[in-house]
């Protein structure tokens, strides 16, 4: 449902669903009821002011009835952010796409203390596009190529592409090493596996929490697993016997590539998640995840050319 107010400094209206009935005789009673205990001042000042609106762009004041309307739209306040000193790169850009190279640490959407400092809203600011979308998402720790849209006419035929899976990914990723970890690609190496291989296995993530989980039962998670080669990391690991990945995934469950390195005893490195989640800390901008999208590559559904973009972020424990 497309919202009756414009997006405003990057960021688009919140929506929030009205119930048809209850024991609130107007809507604000019942926002006041919902969020009052963050700020009820706000809340009231906004329906006086004519901010919060309904289907159609009418405005609701503080007498509009409950189940008059069943969605409404208003401004929320924005938070102040601490800025990610890190810049996003323009890969490609035309009247349908851009392409991003993404830092670690900055989020792909707005979302809980980041606003601002997330691609989305830095982007449609920056670029004055109000419309941009992203096709798909990357963790806030994961740097890459990420796609978004800049035109609401042709979105659909790009989202097709990613429902299809006719999007190829490639990721790049850092990991210590056993004590033995083998001759490389072919052979025996790290964690006694041999490379390449495909793992798959089953995963779910419930709503609000960090971490995804494994279960038993059919995979519905599956990835490609390349050792590229070993040596020695000259980053903050200094010394520590090191191997870079390239992973495939052919499913796109949340936080999957860094499961499945975790699970085959190949974590990722510096990962605050998995194996074993880390106490919460300030971000240390000196040890990113050692995890890159290094490549997306298609055929554009509105030229029909095969095309692919690669990012230029380089990984600072990578084997030399």
């Amino acid at each position: 449902m497309r919202s009756p107010l414009p997006v405003r400094d990057g960021v688009n209206a919140t929506r929030l669903r009205l119930p048809r009935e209850g024991e609130w005789a107007t809507v604000m009673d019942y926002v006041l009821h919902r969020f009052g205990h963050v700020d009820p001042d706000g809340i009231v000042g906004r329906f006086r002011g004519g901010e919060v609106v309904g289907v159609g762009g009418v405005v609701l004041d503080e007498a509009t009835p409950l189940g008059a309307h069943e969605f409404l739209w208003y401004y929320r306040n924005l938070p102040a952010e601490e800025p990610i000193p890190f810049t996003e790169t323009i890969l490609h850009r035309d009247g349908d796409l851009l392409v991003v190279d993404k830092p670690h640490f900055l989020p792909t959407t707005p979302g809980g203390r980041f606003v601002q400092e997330s691609a989305l809203v830095r982007l449609r600011n920056r670029l004055g596009i109000p419309d941009l979308i992203p096709m798909h998402r990357l963790d806030r720790a994961t740097a890459g190529v990420i796609l978004f849209s800049t035109n609401p006419d042709t979105r659909g035929a790009y989202q097709v592409l990613f429902e299809r899976r006719e999007i190829r990914k490639e990721y790049e990723c850092v990991s210590a090493l056993s004590p033995s970890p083998g001759a490389g690609t072919h052979e025996a190496g790290p964690s006694g596996h041999e490379f390449p291989l495909v793992y798959r296995n089953r995963m779910a993530k419930v709503k609000g929490t960090l971490l995804s989980t494994v279960e038993d039962g059919e995979p519905n998670a599956e990835s490609r697993v390349d050792l590229i080669r070993t040596g020695r990391s000259g980053g903050t690991h200094a010394g520590t016997d090191v191997g870079l990945f390239r992973l495939r995934p052919h499913t796109g469950k949340t936080h999957q590539l860094r499961v499945h390195m975790a699970v085959l005893g190949l974590g990722i490195l510096n990962d605050p998640f998995y194996p074993v989640l880390l106490d919460k800390a300030p971000d240390d901008h000196a040890r990113p995840l050692q995890l890159v999208a290094r490549s997306i590559a298609f055929r554009d559904p509105l030229t029909g050319r095969e095309v692919e973009f690669r990012s230029a972020q380089q990984l600072l424990e990578r084997p030399e």
